[in-house]
């Protein structure tokens, strides 16, 4: 009998996967036919070429500003659908799931609700000049302490383009970033300056014979060229909801001792009535 003993430096922290998070599209060839097993799918193959239909309609234009109502039995996968829709759309299609149960437990009111989920699900891109420092990883080094709760983490990076090599100095949350998106040596990869996301491109050419088989969503990417770091135009992809916890989390202060008209405050009901309306 062989004992095997587990301390806690061995044991990773664990993430939630929802019961749909295997599902990358649809599942189709390049015909728009159904395959039988195919991104997570399987089955379902007449729903399916009914659903690449509303998905060929939505990147056209044709169908903006209308829904779709699936209908089925539990467990017959709707839900599954639905994401794989999204996926095909676009990897970055926002995809919000909502239970009626949830709705009578919440807190707030049920329209509130409704609207909250409708915000998560719409998407806007913004985009924006910032630096960023992109490179192929050369090389990890995590220093862990010895003793459990001594001190943060530590360790460097190694980054290179075709013309120079530098290393960096990581903090505990980027050790924690580059361990969440599993960067490994061989992989280009994107960090911006000014929030610190790390951004996986691919896998470098020059690495492509490490493995005898890869996944089919691996990707091949040639080794960034000139400085690491540059100014570069980046599209970051929100939702409505996003954008409204951070305008509510914006302080603002209002001088108490000016007087506000009685003929204003009616302007200002006026106008927040009709922008509820809209």
């Amino acid at each position: 009998m062989v004992e095997v003993k587990l301390s806690e430096h061995d044991l990773t922290r664990i993430e939630h996967i929802g019961a749909h998070s295997h599902i990358r599209g649809l599942g189709l060839d390049s015909a728009l036919e159904p395959r039988a097993v195919s991104e997570g799918m399987v089955g379902q193959t007449t729903a399916r070429k009914a659903a690449v239909v509303i998905v060929q309609m939505v990147k056209e234009g044709k169908i903006a500003g209308r829904a779709v109502l699936l209908a089925g039995q539990p467990g017959t996968g709707k839900t599954a659908i639905a994401m794989g829709m999204a996926k095909s759309i676009g990897l970055e299609t926002p995809f919000a799931m909502l239970a009626g149960s949830e709705l009578f437990s919440l807190e707030m009111s049920k329209t509130e609700a409704l609207m909250q989920a409708f915000r998560k699900a719409i998407g806007v891109r913004i985009k924006e000049e910032t630096e960023v420092i992109e490179g192929e990883v050369v090389e990890i080094q995590i220093d862990r302490p010895a003793v459990a709760g001594a001190a943060s983490k530590t360790g460097k990076l190694t980054l290179k383009t075709t013309e120079m090599e530098t290393v960096y100095d990581l903090g505990a949350k980027m050790i924690e970033a580059l361990g969440k998106d599993k960067v490994q040596s061989g992989d280009v990869i994107a960090i911006d300056k000014a929030s610190g996301k790390i951004t996986k491109l691919g896998r470098s050419f020059s690495r492509s014979r490490d493995y005898d088989a890869m996944g089919p969503q691996t990707k091949f990417v040639q080794c960034p060229d000139g400085e690491l770091q540059k100014r570069k135009e980046v599209v970051h992809c929100v939702t409505l909801h996003e954008i409204d916890v951070i305008n509510s989390s914006c302080v603002f202060t209002v001088d108490a001792s000016v007087e506000v008209p009685a003929n204003s405050w009616s302007g200002i009901q006026g106008d927040n009535l009709s922008l509820l309306e809209a």
